[in-house]
């Protein structure tokens, strides 16, 4: 029996997730036909994301304000401690992050797309890549139906499936780290506007987080680049000195478990009829683990270079490759810093991270970042902050340890 084979769109996108709906969005304003294909029943559902976004970043991208109900809280300020329960505390001049409703924003999204005419599929997995000829014609569906498309984007996140079938390099899983993401009630001692992050060894590899809402709930979180992630926090909980306090009535409503990717985004994100975009391009923060930022503007520049595409009938890797060029020139510089930076940060012992924080406390570095709003960026905010009198100082001694631990 033949498979079914539906007729011809312009363009097929797998995953409707943000950077997928937005980049879908992006097509249909473009004018171009666009189907999405996504496995779950529910856009947005499971949520694997604390949803900790930048304002400027969200505004940059004209989605601030946003509808009633998708912010949870905005943040003016973060503290920073080690394991011993030494903290530097960042206060900010104006709010500067939010934490999201990742499920109603992912739904947000899909619903603009789909007024601007995109098609979605939900309920519906897509099995594999159509290749002819070296080319992605399309892709089959796991009951077997052929959905030909001019142009395929992935936007599958970090499971790099239909990416590997390509050929393509998929993400560098030295670089993954192991998330445990929680829904809690019963948070005290905590500030309404503060983002709590726990460092060193409370979380090695990465940090630990707690993003209060003004009910008393919140999202607690945790990632490490070996171990058991569950493990670790359940040792957050029961013996970190600042954290353990916060969450001694604490009482965990939901868990869920996905990998983050630290290493940077991929070398190659395109082939013949095709483009990668977001999680699976391992377009994501280093330093934070964030990738919705990133994969939204990946996912512009994708639209942009698949209409152009398109409209020459020419949709070989020669002419996507402008997408990597593109997406190359966006996050490189900053990328190449938070790189620096994580490894830095992973060098620290939690005897040297406890001096780092003390460090910055007597240097008053909180002040030298007061005015800061640019925090998905982080090379350029650097740039422009780095020649306060206190940011010189520390730049120096963080260099100092830098060389002393990687020689």
């Amino acid at each position: 029996m033949l498979a079914k084979t539906m007729q011809p769109v312009d363009a097929v996108i797998v995953g409707a997730g943000p950077v997928g709906s937005y980049t879908a969005l992006r097509l249909a304003k473009l004018g171009v036909k666009t189907h999405v294909y996504e496995e779950h029943a529910t856009v947005g559902l499971p949520s694997h994301c604390a949803g900790h976004i930048s304002i400027r970043s969200l505004k940059a991208l004209g989605y601030y304000p946003l509808p009633n109900g998708i912010v949870e809280n905005t943040f003016s300020a973060a503290n920073f401690y080690s394991p011993t329960g030494t903290r530097f505390a960042l206060k900010l001049k104006v709010p500067v992050t939010l934490a999201l409703n990742r499920a109603k924003f992912d739904q947000y999204l899909a619903q603009q797309a789909e007024a601007a005419g995109v098609t979605f599929h939900l309920g519906t997995r897509v099995q594999s890549l159509s290749l002819e000829n070296g080319f992605v014609r399309g892709v089959y569906l796991q009951d077997g139906t052929r959905v030909p498309s001019k142009i395929t984007v992935d936007t599958e996140g970090i499971s790099s499936r239909l990416l590997r079938q390509t050929g393509l390099q998929a993400l560098n899983p030295q670089g993954l780290v192991y998330a445990v993401e929680t829904e809690i009630d019963g948070v005290t001692d905590v500030e309404e506007h503060a983002v709590e992050v726990y460092m060193g060894s409370s979380a090695p590899g990465f940090y630990g987080w707690l993003i209060p809402r003004s009910d008393g709930t919140a999202k607690l979180g945790l990632a490490t680049n070996h171990g058991n992630p569950q493990a670790y926090l359940q040792r957050l909980i029961a013996k970190h000195p600042v954290a353990s306090r916060q969450l001694k009535k604490a009482k965990i409503a939901k868990t869920s478990y996905h990998a983050i990717s630290l290493g940077g985004p991929i070398g190659k994100a395109y082939a013949n009829g095709f483009l990668a975009v977001g999680d699976v391009a391992s377009q994501v923060k280093p330093t934070t683990g964030g990738g919705v930022i990133f994969g939204l503007t990946c996912g512009e520049i994708a639209a942009e270079v698949a209409k152009a595409a398109l409209e020459r009938d020419d949709v070989s890797g020669e002419i996507l490759s402008l997408y990597q060029k593109r997406c190359n020139e966006a996050l490189d510089f900053d990328v190449s810093f938070m790189l620096r930076l994580r490894r830095f940060l992973n060098s620290l012992s939690d005897e040297r991270l406890d001096g780092v924080l003390r460090f910055c406390n007597r240097l008053s570095v909180d002040k030298a970042l007061s005015d800061v709003e640019e925090i998905d960026f982080q090379g350029r905010m650097m740039l422009q902050v780095a020649a306060k009198p206190q940011m010189l100082a520390a730049l120096a001694y963080f260099g100092l340890l830098y060389l002393s631990a990687n020689h």
